[in-house]
């Protein structure tokens, strides 16, 4: 072979090497092909939704890499569960193409309670909103503010701003009512739950003040209240907004005319 190549003029040889190269590398480039292949593509399936462990298991199972992307927290997502992926679910995709996941948090990461006492009802509600926590009650009281975020309540308990809670929990407010200049009537309420009547209370813009007896079930039924809905001589009661209306409740439902239908 030697002499073959030796007994060849000097330019033969070269040309002869340049053939040998573009073989070799007309053949490089059709196993490259095979070796990524690159005519090989697959549909990424859709995990959103399911627990990481379940998606991991399905994207190796049909030669996807699988790699965590990041973290998040989502209240109306199960915990662990896939909330997002990339490349999206349909994609036509390489084989052994990382996907990346990101994955809900298997608990609520802790904030800080804002400050909201002193902010008006809407502002503190934006700031729940910015901060994720979510508005759990609101109670009215009588004030010379009106709609003012007097208290703030985390369990039923003050919170002090800066206290660390769990994102997503509740949050009670007590927010001014203000106190009325103008005159209204007093609504009767006899005969109605606890519950109708804090519902006919509220929306009238007047207070529920003393519960008798304490601790009534609330689906008990009123059957007196002060100031009464009419005066001594028949006249309708007036009473300004924000004020107190005490109520007594009982078991039974009363009966208009009964003797226990003081008030009325």
């Amino acid at each position: 072979m030697f002499k073959f190549i030796t007994g060849k003029p000097l330019w033969a040889n070269i040309l002869l090497g340049i053939g040998i190269l573009l073989v070799l590398f007309f053949i490089f480039l059709q196993s490259l092909s095979w070796i990524t292949r690159h005519d090989k593509t697959l549909a990424v399936p859709s995990v959103t939704g399911k627990s990481y462990d379940e998606a991991k298991k399905i994207l190796e199972g049909q030669g996807f890499d699988v790699e965590i992307q990041d973290t998040v927290y989502n209240d109306t997502a199960a915990l662990l569960s896939v909330v997002k992926q990339f490349p999206t679910a349909e994609s036509k995709v390489k084989m052994n193409r990382t996907v990346y996941l990101t994955i809900n948090r298997d608990a609520a990461p802790d904030i800080e309670m804002p400050k909201l006492v002193g902010q008006s009802f809407r502002s503190a509600q934006i700031t729940l909103q910015q901060q994720k926590l979510k508005l759990q009650d609101t109670i009215y009281k009588n004030d010379f503010a009106t709609d003012q975020v007097l208290e703030q309540l985390y369990k039923g308990q003050p919170i002090k701003e800066g206290t660390k809670i769990p994102m997503g929990s509740g949050i009670t407010l007590v927010i001014s009512r203000g106190t009325g200049t103008v005159d209204q009537e007093v609504p009767d309420l006899f005969g109605m739950t606890l519950n109708e009547a804090k519902v006919i209370l509220e929306s009238n813009g007047l207070t529920l003040g003393t519960i008798q007896p304490t601790g009534a079930d609330p689906n008990g039924y009123v059957y007196k209240q002060d100031p009464t809905r009419l005066t001594i001589s028949g006249n309708v009661n007036k009473i300004k907004q924000g004020q107190f209306i005490d109520l007594w409740v009982q078991t039974d439902k009363p009966v208009p005319g009964d003797s226990t239908a003081q008030g009325h």
